[in-house]
This record gives structure tokens, C-alpha cells and sequence, in this order.
């Protein structure tokens, strides 16, 4: 799989100058926590569910997760766990199939250990699970589960937990918390793929939603969470994981209260007016935002929860011909020692030293996203993707 796969190979030849890279669900920890991408959320009781993920897989999804937790009913978990030992069996049985990353999203520690059981040889379609409401107590029995489920199984399962249980969000509590997850999931960090944010549950904590005029940022008892997080557990020294981004609730604007957020010129420059419209008109200026707020802030990839979400994610990904000239600059041999120099756009100044990790960084997004032609914007790779 590839990101922008689904393009077609002249599209993708116009849109990039380095393309992304292929990978598969076997590939290095390090470059599969890079290109989750826009992760896709599916109630795991969906009758056609294996037709759906080879759907939205055609759509240009690479990470999906198949939910038994709260996008269910508690009457609903066994026809769940049902439903996909079914939906993995027929899965497998289909040879040209190409589904994306799979993981399941679980509820107690002793689900991961039954289901692996229960898949049967299907369990090579599983690239891990989801572990919900993750602390230090309540989640070293999930790793454990895992681990003894991998060890059983003979097959690579990652970990993501999600952050989002009321121990965190309460400031008393925060940081002996954070502590505490830090402890487990360094005990399992070759099993970590990623940390998750559950900004809903954050909000549910105070009785807050987000409008779509406001992105996570906009609610400052939601910032400084995921500011504690990305500061303890998405250092770039060695020691911190990947930290992916928050949950975008809409898919169509209600009233709004403010002016778009999108600027028309991008638009205008290539003829994509109507796309900015409809950008608007389903809530999107808002999730752009947030994504542009997501990566200013250390996170990467984002949870989705409705399938138009994922092609903003991806372009906005994407590294740009900038982006990539300053990255390559920093990181040339000769520069070993430091300095300062002139970006090749002569619009800025480039740290070497200061700025090392930001460039390593940057090229493992430009290897698993691509990097845009040097006159290529996200508009024209959001234009590309959406159907006309």
C-alpha cells in the first residue's frame, strides 16, 4: 500500500516531485507509526464491513479501526466480536484483496487474547488493537494481553492506546499520570505503535463540544492536555512515540457563528473555487485548521470518524518541495558540525543544529507522504483526490 495509491500513475507523476513510498503491514515500526495517516474508526457490527474496508482502501485509507467500544452498544459486543471473526474469514478467503492496517478497538484485556484465538489463520490481516482509557493500572494488563497474544499467535501485534481518561485531564493528577503511562508503555515500546488522543472524553469531562468554528486548540482545557502529552511523550530524543492528532466530529457545517477559515487566493490561483465551497459548506475549513494546528503541535496522522475526512489529513501531510529543500540542507553530511545558513528559497534561516530533529522528522513524512511538486499546493492535492 502507498499513500495516493488510488491516484492514478500520470496524477501522481504531475502532483509529486518524490512520490511516497510503498509499504506493507510487515514494514518497520518507525516508518508504519509515520503513514497511519488518517486513521478511520468503524463500528466493528457493520454486516458488510469487510466491503467496506476494501472500499475505503480503493478511497486511498491505510489505517482502519474496527470498533468494539464505545461506537457500540454494551448489548452489542458479542455480535460484534462475532461479526469480525466473520467479516477477517472472508477477508482472507478473498486472494486480490488489499485491505488497509487493520486494529480492533477493545474493551477489557481478555478480548485481545480470544479474538486473536478465534480469527484463526485470519489473524495475519490484523496489525493490533486499540486499547481504551489507557493509564499506567489500567493498561499494563492490555500490553500483557497482547504480548502473550503475539507470542501465541506467531504474528507482529502494535499497541495504541488512547489517551483520554479523566486522570489526565484533571490538572492534581496530570503529570503522576502521564509518569504512569510513560512507564508502561516504555516497558513495551517495541509494541507501541502510537498514542492516541480522545479529546471527546476530554471535553465529556466538563460537559464541553467543540462548534466547528473552533478547532481542539480553541478549548484551553483541551490544549494544555495535548501539550503535556506531545511535552513527556513526543520528545524527539529518542525516548518519545508518535502522538496522532484529535477527532474531528463534522461532516456538514451547521449555522456558523464565524467567517470561513479558508483564504480564497490558494483557490482562486487554480481554478478550485467550487472545491473551497464545498470544503465550507461540510465543515472542512475548520479540520484544515486543526490539522495545520495538529502538526504545529507535534502530532501526527489524526483519527477519523467519517471517510471525507481522510483525503484533508493525507494533503495536508504531505511535504512540500520548502519543506524538503530545508530538510535535505540541514541534514547534508558537511553540515555535521553546525552553523546557520540561507534556505535555498532565500526566505529564511536554517539552525543545523536546532533544527536536526525537525529535518529528520520532515524526511520520514516526506518518505511515507510524498513530496509535492515545487509548484504543487494542497489545493491541488485535495482537487486531485475528491471525486467530481
Amino acid at each position: 500500500m502507498r499513500h495516493f495509491g488510488h491516484l492514478a500513475p500520470e496524477v501522481r507523476q504531475h502532483l509529486f516531485h518524490q512520490e511516497p513510498c510503498a509499504f506493507t503491514a510487515d514494514s518497520p515500526a518507525r516508518l508504519l507509526a509515520a503513514a497511519l495517516g488518517a486513521t478511520l474508526y468503524s463500528p466493528a457490527t457493520r454486516p458488510r464491513l469487510a466491503d467496506d474496508i476494501l472500499k475505503q482502501a480503493r478511497a486511498g485509507v491505510v489505517s482502519m479501526v474496527l470498533c468494539l467500544e464505545d461506537s457500540i452498544g454494551d448489548a452489542d459486543v458479542e455480535a460484534g466480536e462475532e461479526n469480525l471473526v466473520r467479516q477477517f474469514a472472508d477477508l482472507a478467503a478473498r486472494p486480490d484483496a488489499e485491505p488497509p492496517l487493520l486494529f480492533i478497538r477493545v474493551r477489557t484485556p481478555q478480548q485481545i487474547p480470544d479474538l486473536v484465538h478465534r480469527l484463526g489463520s485470519s489473524v495475519r490481516l490484523l496489525s493490533g488493537f486499540v486499547l481504551p482509557k489507557f493509564t499506567e493500572e489500567r493498561g499494563r494488563p492490555f500490553l500483557e494481553a497482547l504480548a502473550a497474544a503475539e507470542t501465541a499467535s506467531g504474528r507482529r501485534l502494535f499497541a495504541m492506546p488512547v489517551l483520554e481518561s479523566p486522570e489526565l485531564l484533571y490538572r492534581e493528577s496530570r503529570v503522576d499520570t502521564l509518569e504512569g503511562i510513560a512507564r508502561a508503555v516504555d516497558k513495551f515500546r517495541d509494541r507501541v505503535l502510537a498514542l492516541r488522543l480522545g479529546v471527546t472524553d476530554f471535553c465529556s469531562s466538563y460537559g464541553l463540544r467543540r462548534a466547528p468554528d473552533m478547532t481542539a486548540y480553541d478549548v484551553q482545557v483541551v490544549a494544555s492536555v495535548i501539550a503535556d502529552v506531545v511535552n513527556m511523550l513526543g520528545r524527539a530524543d529518542g525516548t518519545g512515540f508518535t502522538v496522532t492528532g484529535p477527532v474531528w466530529e463534522y461532516f456538514r457545517a451547521p449555522e456558523r457563528m464565524f467567517k470561513p477559515q479558508l483564504r480564497q487566493s490558494p483557490f482562486l490561483e487554480v481554478q478550485a473555487v467550487e472545491l473551497r465551497e464545498r470544503l465550507i459548506e461540510h465543515a472542512m475549513d475548520g479540520l484544515l485548521r486543526e490539522i495545520s494546528l495538529d502538526q504545529a503541535n507535534g502530532l501526527l496522522g489524526k483519527t477519523c470518524i467519517h471517510p471525507s475526512h481522510v483525503l484533508p489529513v493525507h494533503a495536508l501531510s504531505v511535504v512540500s518541495h520548502e519543506e524538503f529543500s530545508d530538510a535535505q540542507d540541514i541534514l547534508r553530511p558537511e553540515r555535521g558540525g553546525g552553523g546557520v545558513l540561507r534556505s535555498a528559497y532565500t526566505n529564511k534561516m536554517n539552525e543545523v543544529k536546532p533544527h536536526r530533529a525537525w529535518a529528520e522528522r520532515t524526511l520520514l513524512r516526506a518518505e511515507v507522504f510524498g513530496v509535492a511538486g515545487e509548484d504543487v499546493g494542497f489545493v491541488e492535492l485535495l482537487a486531485a483526490g475528491i471525486p467530481a
